[in-house]
Order: C-alpha cells, then structure tokens, then sequence
C-alpha cells in the first residue's frame, strides 16, 4: 500500500505531492544499494544502517529538500520523520527507512511535514500518487510492474538529472510479493543494478541521495526462493527487466532531453570493457550534443571509445548508427548522411559498436543534452 500529501516540501505552496510513505502489509526482507559519493545525504546514512537488519515494513520519502549536507541536525530530523511515519501506521521506528531528494544545504521544513504525515491515506493504488510525490525535475512518473508464474515485482522511479554511475542518481523503490532469502535478494539486487542502473548517464552527474531498495514481503506465499533454484533464475530476469525499463525511462526523462540514446558495444574482451566503453560513449558531452544537432559525427564516439580504458584496435571497429554503418576498420565508410541524419531526429536512437576483439557485450543509456538542460540547472533553486 502507499499514499502521498501535498506537504509544502517542494515549493511551499502545497500544490504539489512531495511527501509519501510504501507500506507493506507484513515485515519484508530488504535489501538496497546506495550512492557510492562520499558525501552522503542524512536518509541514505540511516537507511544503509537500519536495513543492515535486513528488515522493514515502510519506506518514508519526500522531494523538494535532499536533506544533504545538513549535519546532526539533518540525521535527527531524518530520524524524526521515521518515528512520525512509525507511529502514525503503528509500527515501529526501527522498521521505517527514509529516501529524500532536493536541493542540497537546505534543512528539511520539519514543521510542516509533522502536520502533513499524519494526512497520509493509504491504498493499493496510491502508488501512482507516490510516483509522482518523489518527482523533482522529472516531466513524467515512472512506473512499472513484471508478473511471473510465481510473483509479481513492481517498482517506481525518480530520475532525470544528477544522473550518472555508481549509483545513478535516483531514488528507486522496488517490491515483490515473493518470499526471498535475504542473501540472494541482496545479491539479486546488486546484480540488476550493475546492467541497469549502473549503465545510465544523464548529466555526468552522481548525487549525494541515491537509493534503490528492494522489499519482499511473501505474501504470495510458495517455498522462499534461493540462489541456484529456477524460480531465483525467474526472479532475476523479472527483476532486470524491471530495473532496465526504469533506467531507460529515467534517461528518455533527461533535463533538456528531446530523445534516448542506448549505445551497444559488443565484441569487447571483457564484460568490463563492454561496460566502460558504453558508459562512456553514453556520457561524452560531445557525443550528446551531436545527438541533439542530428549531427553523424562518428568520430566522437569512436573517441569516446577509444579514451575510455576499454581495451580497443581502432583498425577493428565498426560502428553503426540504426542499421547505417557510418565507419569500419576505424575509418569512415560512404552512407546515406542524409537518411542518417533523418534517423538522429527521432525519439529513439541507437549506437552499435563492434570492438571485434572478443565476445563481451553491454549496453548503456542516455540522452542528448540541449539548451534545455542548461536553462533548468541555472534556475534550479531560484
């Protein structure tokens, strides 16, 4: 169950949901995965400790404030609002954890989210409202739901700036019916968020109150899943499918964004290679600009590649733009630039790159980046 307020968090006004709690019927098995900067918002601090028990009921979260940088004061507050959000659904503190996102150096409006928690109704619909109660500079709500012969996972999404790995910057919450071993949860976790959210990139950006948590709570009841079983194979599957549509959805959402850009690179030695080198192809400014412009300039990602630590042979790429292959053996190859340019317009986009050194693949997502996204990140707290 979940339900959101208008708390006055974000502009004051209360015109606008920033304030909400999830709750599960009965205590889950929990697992997360944090911000890896070294400056750490008030809530990821007190989460991080409260699920190393691994369980909780509640999560309660709030936009407009990031309650980073914020000192004692910003940890007892953080504290505080656990306990408001506990007492208020009649259960613990300890079982409560707590996500916010914001501007950074403001202290939270404690007072007016004492008087807005208690106004908190819950439902089995008012997760829609909570999609939307964790949305700062994002235009749309991100939500989406994967069911199994077994389960069902579902998950919402806040993300569109300060994006960039590891973590992204986000805040994500995930929740399955299933009955899951607390180890293989943390590792199923930590597994969907190294191909999804790890491989998104919006800004270059990583922030200082990223969260991604994931609850199970076995209502569905069945025999608890564990590592090696075929229901733990579903349960992975189902749980990167969720988490790869989120990060995709995340990048389509990028500040200023106008399309997706996902870029493949296969043929790598390593996984890791793969990796690296479509993150960073992702995240070039060079290469997002071109993007924006419609621009076929191969030559920047084929750069991008080639600095990113990647092991590469320029005399063996090829490089794709859609299905046009616009370079091979590292040199320009003669196309359509027209119809390529015509393909960069769109709303989706699709870079290939074939390293032909080994069998290693990933893929990586992002967007282009236009005046757009300067206009907002100037305005940001004004």
């Amino acid at each position: 169950m979940a339900g959101a307020v208008n708390a006055g968090i974000k502009d004051g006004t209360g015109q606008r949901l920033d304030l909400g709690i999830l709750l599960s019927t009965k205590t889950c098995v929990a697992a997360g995965v944090f911000t890896t900067n070294k400056v750490k918002a008030a809530p990821v601090l007190l989460s991080r400790e409260r699920l190393k028990r691994g369980a909780i009921r509640a999560i309660v979260m709030n936009s407009g404030c990031a309650n980073a940088c914020t000192g004692k004061q910003g940890l007892l507050d953080a504290s505080e609002m656990t306990e408001l959000a506990g007492k208020n659904m009649g259960i613990k503190k300890e079982e409560v954890i707590i996500a916010s996102t914001g501007v950074i150096g403001r202290m939270l409006p404690m007072e007016r989210i004492r008087a807005a928690l208690p106004k908190i109704m819950f439902s089995a619909a008012g997760g829609h409202d909570l999609a939307r109660a964790i949305m700062t500079t994002d235009k749309v709500p991100k939500e989406v739901a994967v069911k199994t012969d077994y389960f069902t996972i579902g998950g919402i999404l806040k993300g569109a700036g300060m994006i960039h790995p590891d973590l992204a910057t986000m805040l994500c919450f995930l929740t399955t019916d299933a009955a899951v071993e607390p180890g293989f949860l943390r590792l199923a976790l930590k597994d969907a968020a190294t191909v999804s959210f790890n491989m998104l990139s919006i800004d270059g950006d990583s922030s200082t109150n990223d969260t991604v948590i994931l609850m199970a709570n076995g209502v569905v009841g069945g025999e608890t899943i564990r590592m090696g079983s075929h229901k733990a194979k579903v349960f992975q599957q189902a749980l990167e499918k969720v988490c790869i549509y989120l990060a995709r959805e995340a990048a389509r959402d990028g500040e200023g964004a106008t399309k997706l850009v996902e870029v493949r690179v296969s043929g790598a030695i390593s996984l890791h290679d793969a990796q690296v080198a479509a993150r960073t192809i992702v995240s070039s400014s060079l290469v997002k600009t071109a993007m924006y412009g419609a621009d076929p300039n191969w030559g920047r990602i084929l750069a991008a590649a080639g600095r990113s630590g990647a092991a590469l042979e320029a005399d063996k790429t090829e490089l794709f733009m859609g299905d046009t292959c616009v370079a091979k053996d590292g040199v320009g190859v003669k196309f359509n630039e027209a119809a390529v340019v015509e393909y960069l317009k769109g709303k989706e986009v699709n870079i290939r790159l074939n390293l032909h050194l080994g069998k290693a693949e990933a893929m990586a997502w992002g967007c282009d980046m236009s005046e757009e996204y300067i206009k907002t990140n100037t305005e940001y707290t004004t």
